[in-house]
């Protein structure tokens, strides 16, 4: 290894809270003819125990032909973090391998926040594959178009010509609500209502554009819920079914899933399952974090868990209802493997 080399070791422990992160390698560290630096064969030594300690541990819990470990002591584990988090959690989650499942609250509404972003993308492909549009046809940005919040069109320059791809894309990826609404104002809600309803799901519902509520469709539900409402049964449901090729096709599914891949979103869900492979989306409002997906770990696991009524409502990484879902996938992926 040479000199001031960084050896970037990500090691996630399944109940403490130490990572090893980025060690720095003293100068002369390690090479023959090197000074001498008191304790940093220790220093080294004592790294790569905890390294290779905290990986075997892991690996330990959940890795291919190792014992399976009961349900009921991940359903412990999740529900302890549920009881400590200040709201209210549901969750819903399923090994699609082996058919295990635990849910918490699980036909309960919640909102949705951006999560609702799914369903809206399920309802474009659907019109896709039914050639009722293209997803190369030109969408026009324009000033009146902009709302706040999440994305980057607000603040691009207009007129500017998009592919109805493009805004799906920045839609899912980046949640921009401006080319939500441009999605929306192409296929229309009550699309999105009928696609979910055929689809078995008819408590998950879109209400209105991105910060435009005062153009809600269901008013009474809008004030309640926000942008959207689902419950964390029926949003694992619709994850399923895009895992299984069955929620449009097998060709826009694994499209949709290779989209949803590129979440630039890792505050809940994946936070502490770096390297791990997920499609999932992500949603943020005062009082509500959500999080929904398909985790890639030997066996495929959906997982979707969504909360109400946040005490702390701030927007930062380290915000209660982020940490609770990010509490939750890792004690998902400890328990299933990586």
């Amino acid at each position: 290894m040479t000199l001031n080399d960084r050896a970037q070791q990500y090691a996630l422990e399944s109940k403490g809270v130490m990572r090893v992160r980025y060690f720095q390698l003293l100068p002369g560290a390690g090479c023959r003819g090197a000074p001498y630096v008191p304790g940093m064969r220790l220093l080294t030594v004592l790294a790569a125990t905890l390294f290779a300690a905290t990986t075997t541990d892991l690996a330990a819990q959940g890795a291919p032909g190792s014992p399976a470990r009961p349900l009921a002591t991940l359903r412990r584990t999740l529900d302890s973090l549920a009881d400590a988090h200040r709201g209210v959690v549901g969750y819903s989650i399923t090994n699609l391998e082996t058919g295990e499942h635990l849910e918490r609250r699980g036909d309960e509404p919640f909102s949705t926040a951006s999560l609702i972003k799914v369903p809206i993308l399920v309802a474009l492909f659907d019109l896709a594959e039914q050639q009722q549009l293209s997803l190369d046809d030109p969408i026009v940005l324009t000033d009146l178009d902009k709302v706040g919040g999440a994305g980057q069109l607000q603040y691009l320059r207009t007129p500017l010509t998009l592919r109805l791809w493009d805004v799906a894309w920045l839609m899912s990826t980046l949640s921009d609500n401006t080319a939500t609404n441009l999605v929306l104002d192409r296929i229309k809600i009550r699309r999105v209502w009928q696609k979910m309803e055929a689809l078995g799901l008819p408590r998950t519902k879109v209400h209105s554009g991105s910060m435009t509520r005062i153009a809600s469709v269901a008013p009474d539900s809008s004030a309640r819920y926000g942008l959207g409402v689902t419950t964390p049964n029926e949003m694992a449901q619709l994850f399923t079914l895009l895992a299984q090729g069955r929620a449009v096709s097998p060709k826009a599914d694994s499209t949709m899933l290779a989209i949803l891949e590129r979440n630039a979103d890792d505050s809940k869900l994946m936070r502490f399952n770096y390297g791990v492979r997920a499609a999932h989306k992500t949603g943020d409002v005062d009082k509500s974090r959500t999080d929904c997906g398909v985790l890639y770990l030997p066996a495929r696991v959906v997982a979707c868990v969504l909360t109400r009524d946040n005490v702390d409502t701030r927007y930062w990484t380290d915000a209660e209802g982020n940490a609770v879902i990010a509490h939750i996938g890792r004690a998902v992926t400890a328990h299933w493997g990586r």
